[in-house]
């Protein structure tokens, strides 16, 4: 997969794609990194920590957020963007439900564009066509409610992507995530993390990302700042399970405990 000037082996890699949130409020590092300085000083260490690909966001996911408009998320996260990419040419993804806001990023240099609304926005699938641009599919929905819970989660990706391949988009283009923390209860993202394999199902790379959730915090009794040796945990078991992207705001632990699984992969026996 191709993801700005680099290849992606989404067969075999294994892949940190680090958290860059230029926003006051999102729910682990809201405030630290929303000046431009403080933005790319977080960028560039998170290059040095190991770091494949960064993902921006301007506007915070975390439940009852304040939505903000496409101009001010506009204004946060573009600068962002512009800093980076005149320093470093990492794959950016862009964090983002917005068509316009997608549409500006791409122009100022960004890669990707990582939904986690599942394409609330009509013209979003048009930005995708039009521009070539990697993009991350994540399952959401509005109604929390499953007839059938595994099923309906896949049945709601098909949907959409059926209205990708509508629009044009070249499945080549997409990665899968599978949504956890998104419209599910504790127990349901248990049971995609234990099923993450149902996912590989469309034939397309998976992109996990469980740092320091609430699935985290509540099946093991953890603040937000004592999350990262279980999100670690499941980075590892998301790699055994085919995933090839890991969102994650711990970068060096993330990078480490995959290149280890690498390595004893790797070794050829003797004898």
């Amino acid at each position: 997969m191709k993801i700005g000037r680099r290849i992606f082996d989404t067969d075999n890699g294994a892949y940190i794609m680090g958290i860059l949130n230029v926003t006051p409020d999102s729910f682990s590092d809201g405030g630290k990194y929303n000046s431009e300085d403080k933005a790319l000083e977080h960028a560039l260490s998170m290059i040095g920590d190991g770091a494949d690909l960064l993902d921006i966001g301007g506007e915070s996911t975390r439940p009852g957020y304040e939505p903000v408009s496409a101009k001010e998320e506009q204004s946060r996260i573009v600068p962002v963007i512009r800093r980076i990419r005149s320093v470093s040419d990492i794959p950016i993804s862009v964090d983002t439900t917005k068509a316009e806001v997608a549409k500006e990023a791409l122009l100022a240099g960004a890669d990707m564009i990582n939904d986690i609304s599942c394409l609330t926005d009509p013209d979003m699938p048009g930005v995708i066509a039009d521009t070539g641009c990697a993009y991350c599919l994540m399952h959401n929905r509005e109604i929390f409610e499953y007839a059938d819970f595994r099923r309906d989660v896949l049945n709601d990706l098909k949907a959409a992507l059926k209205r990708l391949d509508e629009a044009g988009v070249n499945r080549a283009q997409i990665v899968i995530d599978p949504g956890v923390g998104f419209a599910k209860t504790i127990d349901q993202n248990l049971q995609v993390l234990k099923y993450i394999k149902d996912f590989h199902s469309f034939g397309l790379p998976v992109l996990l990302g469980t740092s320091r959730k609430s699935v985290i915090g509540k099946t093991l009794d953890l603040p937000v700042d004592e999350r990262m040796v279980a999100t670690v945990a499941t980075t590892v078991y998301g790699f055994e399970a085919g995933c090839s992207f890991f969102r994650v705001h711990d970068v060096k632990e993330n990078r480490q405990a995959l290149d280890m699984i690498r390595a004893i992969r790797n070794v050829k026996d003797e004898g």
